[in-house]
């Protein structure tokens, strides 16, 4: 029931149903209570916090997934690289609520701290703290942790912590939808807040001069039990099943076609709690899944089922340009 409404919302969003001028009216009051909050935050009516450290905000304007996560591990890989020390804060959106700060450990579940934490804390080589709030997060990390700058991710409209730059992601293929904000469309922020913003990231095309292009590259699969590592390319000749949880699933289908894969497809809503019986099917045919869904289906995977792990490749021209705003906006900083 829950998977039917998510999709037909989502067709409501991108491909303009008879239902999104219904909603206009509410979007305009939408529009009207996120534009006064950020008003009050600018007259200091809202408390906003800086940290002691610089702060790099990984967001977007719209609901769903737009490729964030991917984008910081590399922006985290890549502070190392330049000798910074980071850290990562994140809501924890899938687990339990954190009302008190937590670092996430290998060992954690994604009950626990959610599915994309999980995937910050295997990939990103650097500390995780999880809590609703994210000046909470970002306090607990510089206590807990020897970091010197702090990157967000998501929190572009969480406006209580203050920060030095910010990035937006746009999903390339389905941009900002019918263009309304909620409940109308997909949109967080009207499409104007990116022009404030110091970077915007397309996971595909860029369309704007403004813009940068991100490649989301994903060449293997790995199997969930063994941890045998093959070729995406030798599924091709036979029958797979494909299931993904994920903002926009479309996206990991085009991944797996593009490989030259023939396939069953079957979307959940993002973030789906699995179970057994949403991997398990009655025949032999191999199952492949995103590499954040498999962290929810370890416990009752079998040999027949794949992840397909991906990694972030942002134009050399983003590295450039974030390279000479880390210099000029992180100069007032103590960062060794």
């Amino acid at each position: 029931m829950m998977k039917r409404f998510v999709k037909w919302l989502q067709d409501a969003w991108y491909q303009e149903m008879y239902l999104s001028p219904l909603l206009v009216p509410f979007s305009l009051f939408f529009l009207d209570a996120v534009r006064f909050r950020r008003y009050m935050y600018k007259l200091g009516v809202k408390r906003s916090v800086r940290l002691p450290v610089p702060v790099i905000i990984v967001g977007n304007i719209t609901v769903g997934g737009t490729g964030k996560t991917p984008l910081v591990i590399w922006l985290a890989n890549f502070l190392k690289e330049q000798g910074y020390r980071p850290g990562i804060i994140s809501r924890g959106y899938g687990g339990e609520k954190q009302v008190n700060p937590m670092t996430v450990k290998t060992d954690s579940t994604p009950d626990q701290v959610g599915d994309e934490p999980m995937l910050l804390t295997r990939h990103a080589d650097c500390p995780v703290v999880i809590c609703h709030q994210r000046v909470k997060a970002g306090q607990y990390l510089l206590s807990h942790h020897d970091c010197n700058i702090v990157v967000a991710d998501d929190g572009l409209q969480h406006y209580a912590l203050q920060r030095d730059i910010e990035i937006a992601v746009i999903d390339g293929e389905r941009r900002f939808g019918n263009g309304y904000l909620l409940p109308a469309g997909p949109l967080r922020e009207p499409v104007e807040r990116l022009q404030d913003v110091d970077l915007v990231v397309v996971n595909g095309i860029a369309e704007e001069d403004r813009e940068f292009s991100m490649r989301i590259t994903g060449l293997d699969a790995v199997n969930l039990s063994s941890g045998e590592v093959m070729p995406l390319v030798k599924f091709a000749s036979q029958k797979c099943k494909a299931i993904a949880g994920i903002g926009n699933p479309k996206r990991f289908f085009n991944h797996l076609q593009q490989a030259g894969l023939t396939f069953d497809r079957l979307a959940f809503p993002d973030h789906h709690a699995f179970c057994a019986e949403d991997i398990n099917f009655n025949d032999h045919a191999p199952v492949l899944m995103t590499e954040k869904d498999a962290v929810k289906c370890i416990d009752f995977a079998t040999p027949l089922h794949w992840y397909v792990p991906v990694k972030a490749q942002p134009q050399p021209a983003f590295e450039h340009q974030l390279s000479t705003l880390l210099e000029h906006k992180i100069n007032g900083y103590t960062t060794t």
